[in-house]
């Protein structure tokens, strides 16, 4: 029998908000795989349990992951957790499930709380469709590339961002969406000094700007509007009359209008039917 790799996720902050079911199995799984260890020693003394407790984060070292595979081989349960909230979320672990299920094992989810799920919820703004960016580079090209993404999606966009940069976050975003797009930035969520504020970039800007922000931001940014399809009625004319020239009928040339053009049947017909001198169908 080999062994089965749980993910699991943790509390945000408030220790209330971990399931039954992951404290379940916190307390029996025989190895912990934590991205902090000494965070993870809390939450495993608040729950009474003592597994054997193994590192693993972005840095970890190739043989750190073959470790746990040889531990899911012998038969022992792993279970995988990050700082707070659910691994590979913008957490260290994606390598390892790879692994992992490219090895033939077991590899169980335990859901819980979620930073973008959370902040989302209370953001006011459209959750049904969203673009998650995590954290995006301090500065570059690639940063450039995900502002310039953030600013022209039409579906919420969720960010996560450190205290001290959160500003330069605003304000670059201000610059590519204009004043009056707004935001809402959820920080220290479920933790005792929890904050909630929605606004427009350089609201926020100037709020977090003026006091020392502290704790990781969860940033929810709203959707731009949809961009008017373009009119494409003098094409769909000049293609109508060139076919009609070429002596297609008018039952032809709406059919291809609705396929070349997306134009609605009707007014595809109609269209045609107004044209001077069409050949009868």
């Amino acid at each position: 029998m080999t062994g089965t790799l749980y993910v699991v996720a943790t509390p945000l902050g408030h220790l209330g908000d971990l399931t039954l079911r992951a404290a379940e199995l916190l307390r029996q799984v025989p190895v912990v795989a934590a991205e902090d260890t000494r965070r993870a020693r809390g939450l495993l003394t608040h729950l009474g349990a003592s597994p054997q407790l193994l590192s693993y984060h972005a840095h970890s070292p190739e043989r750190r992951l073959a470790a746990i595979l040889d531990l899911l081989g012998d038969g022992r349960d792993v279970a995988l957790i990050s700082d707070a909230g659910t691994p590979v979320v913008s957490d260290p672990g994606a390598d390892l499930v790879a692994a992992v299920r490219a090895a033939g094992l077991a590899v169980v989810p335990i859901p819980g709380p979620s930073a973008v799920a959370t902040a989302l919820s209370v953001s006011g703004l459209a959750g049904d469709r969203y673009l998650f960016l995590g954290f995006v580079p301090r500065k570059g090209a690639e940063r450039a590339r995900l502002l310039k993404q953030a600013a022209a999606s039409e579906w919420s966009v969720v960010f996560f961002e450190a205290p001290s940069r959160v500003v330069d976050l605003f304000d670059d975003l201000a610059v590519l969406v204009g004043a009056t797009r707004r935001m809402t930035a959820a920080r220290e969520l479920t933790k005792l000094y929890e904050e909630i504020r929605s606004g427009t970039l350089p609201e926020l800007s100037a709020y977090y700007g003026s006091k020392e922000p502290r704790g990781e931001f969860t940033l929810v940014l709203e959707g731009a509007e949809p961009a008017e399809p373009p009119d494409r009625t003098e094409d769909a004319l000049r293609r109508a009359t060139a076919l009609l020239i070429e002596g297609v009928t008018k039952k032809d040339v709406a059919r291809r209008l609705v396929e070349e053009f997306a134009l609605a049947r009707n007014d595809a017909y109609k269209l045609v039917t107004e044209l001077p001198d069409a050949p009868d169908a």
